[in-house]
């Protein structure tokens, strides 16, 4: 019965709500990384949401499915990010990994 149980006492709420935060702090890092560079339109299954065209859109044959064939290597930071220095670092370097995998 709940009437029988003592109220928790100030320090294990504070225990409680540090092992809670323990717990999600793996996902919420997790989350926060893949969420820099996995489309935002690709749900679970790989599938594509958005209501609109895109290169790596594919259709599926007999499914009403659009197949999601990003690599996830894709970065929006430069998208969001106000420092003009960070995006110009960010520009290089995602040309000197376009151009050192080339055949010359």
């Amino acid at each position: 019965m709940a009437a029988d149980r003592e109220k928790p006492t100030r320090a294990d709420y504070q225990a409680r709500l540090d092992k809670i935060s323990s717990i999600f702090a793996d996902m919420v890092k997790h989350a926060d990384a893949v969420s820099m560079t996995r489309c935002p339109y690709k749900n679970r299954f790989d599938a594509c949401t958005a209501q609109f065209g895109c290169r790596y859109q594919k259709r599926e044959p007999e499914s009403e499915m659009v197949a999601c064939t990003s690599d996830d290597k894709l970065d929006y930071r430069t998208a969001w990010d106000k420092n003009q220095a960070s995006k110009d670092e960010m520009r290089e370097r995602l040309r000197s990994g376009r151009t050192s995998g080339s055949k010359d």
